[in-house]
C-alpha cells in the first residue's frame, strides 16, 4: 500500500521586545504584561472586525467600542499574565529551584488573587486557584515536550 508523509516545521515571525527595569522580577512582569496584553487586544480587535464585516457597516461608535474593548481586554489579561510571571519567578527564587512546581504554585496563587480581587466567594476562589495551577502546570509540561 502506498504511503505518504509530510514533514516540516511551522514557525511565525518572532518579535521580542526587552525593557530593562533594572530588576529581573520587574523585567519578567512587564514582559508578561506586554506580550499577553498585546495578544488579548489583538483577539478583541479580530473579534470585533468579524462582527463589523458580518454586518457590513462601520461607524465611529463601533470603532470607539472596539478600541475600548481592546484596551480593557489587553489591560486585564496583561495584568493577569504579569501577576503570574512575577509570582512564578518569586516562587522560583524562594524555592531555589526551577521546575514545574513553580508554575503550579504561581498559577494557583494567580488564580486565587484574580478571583479574590473580583470579590468571588471562598469556593470560587479555591476553584479558580485549582484551575490556575492546573493550566499553568499543563502549559509547563507542554513546554517540556517541545
Amino acid at each position: 500500500m502506498p504511503r505518504s508523509s509530510f514533514a516540516g516545521t511551522l514557525s511565525g515571525p518572532k518579535v521580542d521586545v526587552f525593557i530593562d527595569m533594572g530588576n529581573p522580577f520587574l523585567n519578567l512582569t512587564v514582559d508578561g504584561f506586554l506580550k499577553i496584553g498585546t495578544v488579548a487586544a489583538t483577539r478583541a480587535a479580530a473579534e470585533d472586525a468579524y462582527y463589523i464585516a458580518r454586518k457590513g457597516s462601520v461607524s465611529t461608535h463601533k470603532l470607539e467600542h472596539t478600541l475600548k474593548k481592546m484596551c480593557k481586554e489587553g489591560a486585564y489579561w496583561g495584568a493577569v499574565a504579569g501577576v503570574y510571571v512575577g509570582l512564578e519567578y518569586g516562587v522560583e527564587r524562594i524555592r531555589g529551584t526551577r521546575d514545574w512546581k513553580n508554575a503550579m504554585l504561581g498559577g494557583a496563587l494567580t488564580g486565587a488573587l484574580v478571583s479574590a480581587a473580583t470579590k468571588n466567594n471562598r469556593d470560587k476562589v479555591l476553584i479558580d486557584a485549582i484551575s490556575g495551577g492546573a493550566v499553568a502546570t499543563a502549559a509547563e509540561f507542554l513546554n517540556y515536550l517541545t
